[in-house]
Formats: structure tokens, C-alpha cells, sequence
């Protein structure tokens, strides 16, 4: 076998290889792999490996050789993704927490939402404010925090035909897979709201050949998505006519924006059909029908697009955690990951492995990462309950919130403001099962407990 041929599932598995080359922890069949991928050991004597073979020490760096010399480009694996039978979904993130976690629910490819870039990066509406060096600076950002492929939203290519080609140039720069680029007139806006208008067919259409000449020009393969938004802008045959001009030009997958039925979608992918179609799911009320992937795909469409997902459900969660807040609560557990949760998310363990391989003996004085001598890194895990009780006898609160959120607390009582809590956590923080911290009356009689569950 070629070594160049072998393909690495994910960054992190190759990096495991390299942390512990001999760990025979690390041995494991190819079908442990994510998405389908594996490492294939290179085998230098005569005899094939027998199906399902175990990696040997010996083999591993062969193997680790093999990824080092090519790793699949990112336009290469979405163009395999694009051969693949069935739909394929890509919810769309805007930046680089947000692509992690679409990786980490296991898609196997993901978009840039320009309008969710916007909304996080300048709290701006998709209404031509944002750059091409905003955008190009945000999408490398993401590229670089995941290993799927990453489709780019180009917008209308930031100008004439010159400045196309900079934007697909640049775009592949910042290490994309795939780009968007629309027909609308600048400064453009989001498809599904008013007002929409774009340009002529002819530089509609050159649009796309000048992406097609910057790809050729770079040796790239990125895959050109050609949108048009002349559905809502003109007519129904006007972008059915604009899609088979745009898979003449050289695009890889067509896109109308803004479709109004299934009858139309239907229409959409029956034009150029060898050419793949992307539907667009705009969640809360686009003026495409949401549809689910078994229907998508019985139209005809091969990728579909979720672009407000994950910014709608990130707005309306930061929205109830601010209104807790500013009522004196904290958001209640069930909210929100866990703060060891949240470090596994961000690879905080991963570096602190990878960290100790570069620790020296003055280091290791003064440091411990795992957490084992602190009884409190752990505390996260555990829970405070809160009871109070009147004079009357009725109960006036019971709650439970996360044991790391200590300066909350007195927010929820102000009675606990002058106690050490910490000191008391640190103290009972290795105990298994309940623990009563607190039991009082405060100045004016209510009975006040403090349990750590």
C-alpha cells in the first residue's frame, strides 16, 4: 500500500499516537474509528494482515508516517461526503465553541451562518456590515478548531468578479472545504427577508466562472455551492433558469434560497440533475416549508443547511440565564453543562495530558493538574442544597445549585454572607453521600441549612 493512501479519523486520535507510541492502550480495531475513517498499518512483508488486525507498537509508527505524509484535504473529504448515498446534514455554527460541538454530536460536516457571525461577532443584523476579513478571520477560527469539513458562507463574493476571486482564494486560505456565493446586490441580507434584490444573469453567472478560474488558479479543489436569491426576488423561472447556468458554469452544488412549496423544490431538483442540490431549513418561520431528511432526500436534495439552530438556542438560553440572574438566582443546574463537563468540551484534559510530557521537577513542585491534591477541583460535581425554614414552621425555600457557584449564594441568602463556605467544602469535599455544612437561625428567626449532596 502507498503510505500517502492512509487517512487519520481525527486529529486527536493521530496526537494520541504520538503522546503514547507504545502504550499498548492505543491498540484498537479499525472500527473504533468516527465517520467511517481509519488508519490502515502499513504491512512491509509479503503476507496480507488478517481482517480486523490490532495495531503492534511496530506497525504504529508506520501507520503515524503514512498520516504525516497526506492528510485528506478538507475539500477532498467533503467531496467524498457529496458521493455518499443518502442526505447529509450540516447545522450551521459561527465559531469555534459552536463548530467543536457540532463535530462532537458526530456531523459529519458543518456551514458558516453569515448571519449568525454577524450576530455573534458584531450583535449586528445579516444586512452587509459584515467584512470579508471579518468573515475570512471568524472561518479560519472555526476550520482550525474542528477536523470535519467546513462549508464557508462567501456572501456575493464581497464585489465584482476580481474580488471573487480573492474571497475564494481566501477562503480556501482559511482552510474550507466548500463555499457559498450568492447573486444578490450588495449590501446583501438575509434570504428570507424583505426586500431582496440581485444582479443581472450575466454577472450572475460570472460570479461562478471567476470562483471556478481562482480554484483552478490555486490547485485547489473547493467545492463552489451557487446560490441564488432571485426566487423572492423575481420569479420561480427566473432561478430555476440562474441554477442551470450556474452548474453550466462549473458549480458543485446548486442552491435556491427561499423556495415557497414543495411543488417548487421539486421543480429545483429536477434542473441539472446530476449536479447535487442544498435545501436550507431556516427553524421559526422562513418562507421555505421545513421538511425533514427522509423527505429532503425523497425531493431529491443531497446537503441540507440548519443555519439558525444553534445562534437561536444560544440567544434564548444566555436570554433566561440573564433574567435568573438579575432575579437574585443563578440558572439552575439542569441549565448548564457541569464546569468538568465544560473543560472536557474545551480540551482542557487533553492539554494537561500533553502538558505533562514538558513538565519539569521545579514544575512539579509547585503544580499538580490532575486535581488530586485539591478536594476542591472535584466540587463541581457535587451539589448545595439550601432549606430555610420560618418561624411558623413553613418552608420559604428550598434549592439546589452546582457547589462551584460560591459567590451566588449569598444572592440567594444574604444571612451566608459572612460564612466560609469554601472552607467548609474543602473539609467535606471527599466525603460520599450527604453532608449537613449548616444548620442556624438567622437575626430574624428563620431556620437556615446548608447540605452538600
Amino acid at each position: 500500500m502507498n503510505p500517502s493512501s492512509a487517512v487519520v479519523a481525527s486529529r486527536d486520535q493521530a496526537l494520541s499516537f504520538f503522546n503514547n507510541p507504545f502504550s499498548q492502550a492505543h491498540s484498537f480495531p479499525f472500527a473504533n474509528f468516527k465517520n467511517g475513517s481509519f488508519v490502515v498499518p502499513i504491512n512491509t512483508q509479503t503476507r496480507k494482515p488478517k481482517p480486523n488486525t490490532l495495531f503492534t507498537a511496530s506497525k504504529r509508527f508506520q501507520a503515524i508516517t503514512a498520516c504525516l505524509v497526506e492528510r485528506n484535504p478538507p475539500a477532498k473529504a467533503l467531496r467524498q461526503i457529496l458521493e455518499l448515498p443518502g442526505i447529509r446534514q450540516g447545522p450551521a455554527c459561527f465559531d469555534g465553541l459552536s463548530a467543536k460541538l457540532v463535530e462532537r454530536a458526530g456531523f459529519q460536516y458543518c456551514f458558516t451562518s453569515g448571519f449568525s457571525i454577524s450576530a455573534a461577532r458584531l450583535g449586528l443584523p445579516d444586512t452587509g456590515f459584515i467584512s470579508y476579513g471579518e468573515m475570512v478571520d471568524q472561518g479560519q477560527q472555526i476550520t482550525q478548531a474542528v477536523s470535519i469539513p467546513v462549508i464557508g458562507d462567501g456572501d456575493d463574493g464581497y464585489g465584482n468578479a476580481m474580488n471573487v476571486k480573492r474571497t475564494v482564494k481566501g477562503y480556501i486560505r482559511a482552510g474550507f472545504a466548500g463555499m457559498i456565493l450568492e447573486d444578490q446586490v450588495s449590501p446583501k441580507a438575509c434570504g428570507h427577508t424583505k426586500g431582496r434584490k440581485v444582479v443581472s444573469r450575466e454577472e450572475a453567472v460570472m460570479r461562478i466562472k471567476a470562483a471556478v478560474d481562482a480554484r483552478k488558479e490555486t490547485g485547489s479543489d473547493i467545492v463552489i455551492v451557487a446560490r441564488t436569491d432571485s426566487r423572492q426576488a423575481l420569479s420561480l423561472e427566473e432561478s430555476l433558469w440562474r441554477s442551470r447556468a450556474f452548474a453550466d458554469a462549473g458549480a458543485d452544488v446548486l442552491f435556491i434560497d427561499a423556495l415557497a412549496s414543495k411543488e417548487e423544490m421539486k421543480a429545483f431538483c429536477e434542473v441539472s440533475p446530476l449536479v447535487p442540490k442544498m435545501a436550507n431549513m431556516l427553524e421559526g418561520g422562513g418562507k421555505t416549508p421545513i421538511l425533514n431528511p427522509l423527505e429532503l432526500e425523497e425531493i431529491g436534495y443531497k446537503l441540507v443547511a440548519y443555519p439558525l439552530s444553534l445562534i437561536g438556542v444560544s440567544i434564548r438560553a444566555m436570554q433566561d440565564s440573564l433574567t435568573a440572574l438579575k432575579g437574585g438566582r443563578i440558572p439552575p443546574p439542569g441549565s448548564m453543562p457541569s464546569f468538568e463537563e465544560i473543560k472536557e468540551i474545551l480540551g482542557f484534559n487533553n492539554y494537561y495530558e500533553e502538558e505533562k510530557r514538558y513538565a519539569t521537577s521545579t514544575y512539579n513542585l509547585y503544580s499538580d493538574r490532575d486535581g488530586s491534591r485539591d478536594p476542591f477541583s472535584g466540587i463541581w460535581s457535587r451539589t448545595l442544597r439550601i432549606r430555610i425554614t420560618g418561624r411558623d414552621g413553613f418552608e420559604k425555600l428550598d434549592v439546589r445549585i452546582p457547589a462551584g457557584f460560591l459567590e451566588g449564594i449569598t444572592n440567594i441568602v444574604p444571612a451566608l454572607g459572612g460564612v466560609n463556605i469554601k472552607e467548609l467544602l474543602d473539609d467535606a469535599a471527599e466525603e460520599v453521600g450527604g453532608k449537613l455544612l449548616l444548620d442556624f437561625n438567622d437575626t430574624v428567626g428563620d431556620r437556615i441549612q446548608v447540605f452538600l449532596e
